[in-house]
């Protein structure tokens, strides 16, 4: 290898290993590096060089010399971590908010963060939905609030939210008012508009959860293949989610650390970051093991408990747990099934099986009871003991 990168090879090649890539991938990534080296070379730079941009201007020029693979930053993950723990190459930068809207935003997500105690992907969601509203507001130099008064916000909400689904628009409504609440605090509102914001006509508990039947939660478990790994994992996944009922969000953030063997429990964290002590089932455990057994990559990053199935073995994301429940359902000819579905499911079965509503709100992790009481509705069977027939119908 040429270039500034040649002094680094034989380390990077140990750290290859020991992330557990395959000699194949390896090779990969070797030839990568010898790319990005002989570029800084041609280029004059060093190592030190290697930011963001820079990075951009070399996969640029990746694609155009006609290079049809590992063309993204995420391909580049593993070697820049390498050098900046050795210190030649800068920490990652942290993004600077440039312009009005996003210096806006930026502060606005702080307060959601710190103040408000969002997780940071609710407040992502937020940011992203009142982002409309605030670059409406822009001018050339600044976000021009001073016009701003109750009427303009009940026309943006209904021409925003019109075609939309309910939950969208619900999503929005709550983020604008945190926004206007967060601006009237700031003192940038002389009065708070949150209560100008209309409300969504919602009739509470009238739809039913839904939820897999005994004989299609059979089929979505034996759609994974438990005589290979990535099905040992999946069949593992799914299996919590459909016995525990767990979010995605707390099925990924699972580490080694959180399974009491001796005890027989599992601690999960749910939203706001509060952790949850639950029971853990034989055969949520069976499948667990089953699946450290001889699934789990020996070489890992971190202890997450669910991991990718390519090196760098890292913990999966959310969306890869759905993405995990998704395809079993396709394989098994279910359609269209997400990882909360499951979540619905587990907390039918809980009910079917004689639990209370307050047990399944505390398994599922509910603040409050009404966010249970759905789940009443479930239980057809028992709701037509106690139904009484309509009247002037024989009983």
């Amino acid at each position: 290898m040429i270039g500034p990168l040649a002094p680094f090879t034989d380390g990077f090649v140990v750290e290859l290993s020991d992330l557990g890539y395959t000699a194949g991938s390896a090779v990969q990534q070797m030839c990568l590096m010898a790319h990005l080296s002989r570029w800084l070379e041609a280029e004059g730079l060093g190592p030190a060089a290697l930011s963001p941009v820079v990075v951009e201007r070399f996969f640029s020029a990746r694609r155009a010399a006609g290079y049809k693979s590992l063309l993204s930053f995420r391909a580049l993950d593993s070697l820049l971590a390498y050098l900046r723990r050795l210190g030649v190459v800068p920490a990652a930068e942290m993004l600077v908010p440039r312009g009005a809207v996003e210096e806006l935003l930026s502060r606005y997500r702080r307060y959601l963060e710190v103040e408000r105690g969002l997780v940071a992907g609710s407040s992502r969601v937020y940011v992203h939905w009142v982002r409309p509203f605030v670059e409406g507001l822009a001018g050339e130099d600044a976000v021009d609030l001073s016009g701003l008064d109750a009427t303009g916000v009940r026309r943006f909400v209904v021409e925003f939210c019109s075609g939309r689904s309910r939950r969208t628009t619900q999503v929005m409504i709550a983020a604008l008012r945190a926004l206007l609440r967060f601006l009237y605090f700031e003192g940038e509102l002389e009065r708070s508009l949150a209560d100008a914001v209309p409300s969504v006509a919602v009739w509470r508990l009238s739809e039913l959860p839904r939820r897999l039947e005994d004989e299609q939660v059979q089929m979505l478990l034996g759609a994974c293949d438990r005589q290979t790994v990535q099905g040992r994992r999946d069949f593992a996944i799914v299996t919590v989610l459909v016995r525990l009922g767990l979010r995605a969000g707390a099925v990924a953030a699972l580490s080694m650390d959180d399974i009491d063997w001796r005890a027989g429990e599992i601690t999960a964290v749910g939203k706001g970051g509060r952790s949850e002590r639950l029971p853990l089932p034989v055969d949520v455990g069976e499948a667990i093991v089953a699946y450290l057994r001889d699934g789990r990559p020996h070489r890992t990053l971190g202890g997450a408990l669910f991991v990718r199935m390519l090196a760098p073995y890292c913990a999966l994301s959310s969306s890869g747990i759905s993405m995990v429940v998704i395809s079993a359902a396709r394989r098994a000819g279910l359609g269209q099934v997400a990882a909360h579905r499951l979540r619905h499911t587990a907390a039918s079965q809980m009910l079917r099986a004689g639990s209370g509503l307050p047990e399944i709100g505390q398994v599922l992790g509910h603040r409050a009871a009404a966010t249970t009481m759905v789940y009443a509705k479930v239980d057809r069977d028992g709701l037509r003991q106690i139904a009484r027939p309509w009247p002037g119908t024989p009983a």
